[in-house]
C-alpha cells in the first residue's frame, strides 16, 4: 500500500523513511533542501507535485519526521497529528526553550556540572533549522480512523520514544501492517528519551516503564509487519518486540548491579554503562540511565532521595 522513500537527514541516525500512498505522505522528513528535493523526485515518479498532496500524517514530533510538513501545508495539505504532537509542532522553538529550562536544572540534579548541563541542553538548538513550526488541522487520538487512498487506517496512541506517538494499522493483502514511526525499529533499540513535564511543577513522565508496558500491549495486537521510521521494515513484529524488551530487561539488571554497589547518581550510572561520553551523547545516555532507574523504582527495587540538590539512588 505504501511506498517507502528514504529521505536524507543531518542527524546521526541517518536517513528517515517517508511513506507515500495516494495523495498522503506519512512523516515527510526534515526541512532541508536536500530532503525536499528527494521527496519531490519521489512524487514526480508517481506523477504528483507538492500541491497534489492532500494530507500529511505525523507519527511523532521529532524534526526528522515532521520538518517538511509546513511546506506541504503551504501548498494546501492538511496536517494530522496527536494533540501532544500538535502542541509541540505549533511552536517548536518555544517547546525547545521550555525543555531547555527544565533540563538544565534536572541534569544538574542528576549529577552534571552547571556548565555541562548548559552545554548539553543548548545542543538541540541546531535542530531548529530542520523543524519549521506547523499548525495541525486534525488532531488524532487512539481509536480514530484515517482514510488513505480509499483505505481505512486505525489510530493507536503508544508511548516510549517521543511525546504524542501514534501508530497506524491497516490490512493489506490479508496481512495486518502498521506504520510505527520510531516506536519499534528493526536493528536499533529505540531510545526512550527523557520528556519534560507538560505543565510547570508537574511530575516528569516516567518514559521507560510506560514504553515497556506499551510494547507489551503492541506485541499482542497481531501485526504481521511494521513499516518503521528508519531502515528496513520489521517482518516479525512480535519477535522484534520480545528482543527489545529483553534488551531493556538486561540493561535494567546492569543498572541494578551498579546501584547495589552503593549510593549512585544518574550520572554515575551513565558513566558505569558507557564510560566518558561526549556532550553530544549526554542526553541519550542520561535518558537511558534515568529510564532504567525509573523501572527499578517502579518495581520497588531502588529508592530515590536528594542530597545537596543531587538525586541519589540506593537499593532497597
Amino acid at each position: 500500500m505504501f511506498t517507502r522513500v528514504s529521505i536524507p537527514t543531518p542527524f546521526q541516525v541517518g536517513a528517515v523513511n517517508a511513506y507515500v500512498a495516494g495523495r498522503t505522505i506519512v512523516d515527510p522528513g526534515p526541512d532541508s533542501e536536500e530532503a525536499w528535493s528527494r521527496l519531490i523526485e519521489a512524487l514526480e515518479a508517481r506523477e504528483l507535485a507538492a500541491a497534489d498532496i492532500e494530507q500529511v500524517v505525523v507519527t511523532h514530533p521529532h524534526p526528522d519526521h515532521f520538518g517538511l510538513a509546513d511546506r506541504f501545508a503551504s501548498e494546501g495539505a492538511r496536517v494530522l497529528a496527536s494533540p501532544p504532537a500538535a502542541r509541540i509542532m505549533a511552536d517548536f522553538a518555544a517547546q525547545l526553550e521550555a525543555e531547555q529550562s527544565y533540563f538544565v536544572d534536572f541534569f544538574e540534579r542528576c549529577g552534571t556540572s552547571a556548565e555541562t548541563a548548559e552545554t548539553v541542553t543548548n545542543l538541540p538548538e541546531a535542530f531548529l533549522a530542520y523543524a519549521q513550526s506547523v499548525d495541525t488541522d486534525r488532531e488524532l487520538t487512539g481509536g480514530d480512523t484515517v482514510t488513505v487512498d480509499d483505505r481505512m487506517l486505525t489510530v493507536d496512541a503508544v508511548q516510549g520514544h517521543a511525546a504524542g506517538e501514534l501508530i497506524f494499522s491497516y490490512d493489506d493483502g490479508g496481512r495486518r501492517e502498521a506504520l510505527v514511526g520510531d516506536n519499534v525499529l528493526g536493528d536499533i533499540t529505540p531510545n526512550p528519551f527523557l520528556q519534560a513535564p507538560t505543565e510547570r511543577g508537574a511530575e516528569r513522565p516516567r518514559v521507560l516503564p510506560a514504553f515497556n508496558d506499551s510494547l507489551r500491549w503492541l506485541r499482542e495486537q497481531g501485526h504481521d509487519r511494521f513499516l518503521t521510521g528508519h531502515r528496513e521494515p520489521v517482518e516479525s513484529p512480535a519477535a522484534r518486540i520480545d528482543a527489545i524488551l529483553d534488551e531493556h530487561d538486561q540493561r535494567t539488571e546492569e543498572v541494578a548491579e551498579i546501584v547495589a554497589g552503593g549510593a549512585t547518581t544518574p550520572v554515575d550510572v551513565m558513566t558505569a554503562l558507557f564510560g566518558d561520553l561526549p556532550a553530544t551523547e549526554y542526553f541519550a545516555g542520561l535518558s537511558e540511565a534515568v529510564g532504567h532507574l525509573d523501572v527499578l523504582e517502579a518495581d520497588n527495587r531502588v529508592e530515590q532521595r536528594e542530597t545537596g540538590g543531587v538525586l541519589v539512588y540506593e537499593s532497597i
